[in-house]
């Protein structure tokens, strides 16, 4: 039976639907559940917070949605292995809940405003980032270590950061940090713009200890199919609907469940 995936729509979410197919060209079962539903998440395997702008990202983005007691049953899923994947405004909304970095159940980091030296606000544009932990996740299964995946992000608050230095150092010997930004030959510099938003270490996805939850600004739904890529390389349709790199991260979702369901 292929896995059940809960698609989270808050107010002002807005990838819901191709996120949701996302996950059935990646051969799981995919629903979209409003923040308000009735229905019982418990029958679902895994959990994925899209991008968008919940409740307009008024006070922080992110925070609104982060306080919802839908939020809550999904934290507690996740402290039971279910695999739970934030893009964009789903990530601001794990760094809110405290689940990401989750080193101690509480708020540690946070996605400041950018820091771009030509655009204030919303920046929009295609980047690179590489799998930079050694540490297998539930997100990263298919992927060579340092392996370079061509990726889009669309943020105005996408700076992870954090003013304690014992954070970073955490996440470093606990291979959290999932995904980095880089360049074309994977080297992991600060400057823009390999680095689009000022982000500390480059940092462009995070996992919790467990590997479990990952929270990313850039958006792996929208560079899912090959067709979808920047530099299109595919001489015909049917290379156009293969999977780019990208889909490694719902594909990975797809088996961590398969070897972990009970």
């Amino acid at each position: 039976m292929a896995p059940k995936i809960a698609v989270i729509l808050f107010p002002g979410t807005n990838c819901e639907n191709e996120t949701k197919l996302a996950c059935e060209a990646a051969g799981m079962e995919a629903d979209i559940i409003r923040w308000n539903s009735k229905e019982n998440i418990d029958d679902y395997d895994g959990f994925i917070l899209p991008g968008g702008w919940s409740y307009e990202d008024r006070i922080r983005a992110g925070v609104i949605s982060s306080k919802d007691h839908l939020m809550q049953k999904i934290k507690s899923a996740a402290k039971k292995g279910r695999p739970v994947l934030g893009i964009c405004n789903g990530c601001q909304i794990l760094i809110e809940t405290g689940m990401i970095p989750g080193l101690k159940d509480k708020v540690e980091m946070a996605l400041a405003p950018n820091i771009n030296p030509f655009v204030s606000g919303f920046y929009c544009t295609w980047v690179k980032i590489k799998n930079s932990t050694k540490k297998k996740n539930a997100f990263n299964e298919f992927y060579d270590e340092n392996e370079i995946i061509d990726i889009p992000i669309a943020h105005g608050e996408g700076r992870f950061t954090t003013k304690d230095e014992w954070i970073l150092d955490r996440l470093n010997k606990n291979g959290q940090i999932a995904f980095s930004y880089c360049d074309e030959q994977g080297t992991v510099d600060s400057s823009f713009p390999i680095n689009p938003n000022g982000s500390i270490s480059n940092i462009a996805g995070i996992s919790n200890k467990e590997g479990n939850v990952l929270a990313m600004m850039p958006h792996p739904e929208r560079a899912f199919f090959k067709k979808q890529l920047k530099e299109k390389t595919m001489n015909n349709f049917g290379d156009a609907m293969s999977l780019a790199k990208a889909a490694k991260i719902f594909e990975s979702m797809r088996e961590y469940i398969k070897k972990n369901k009970t």
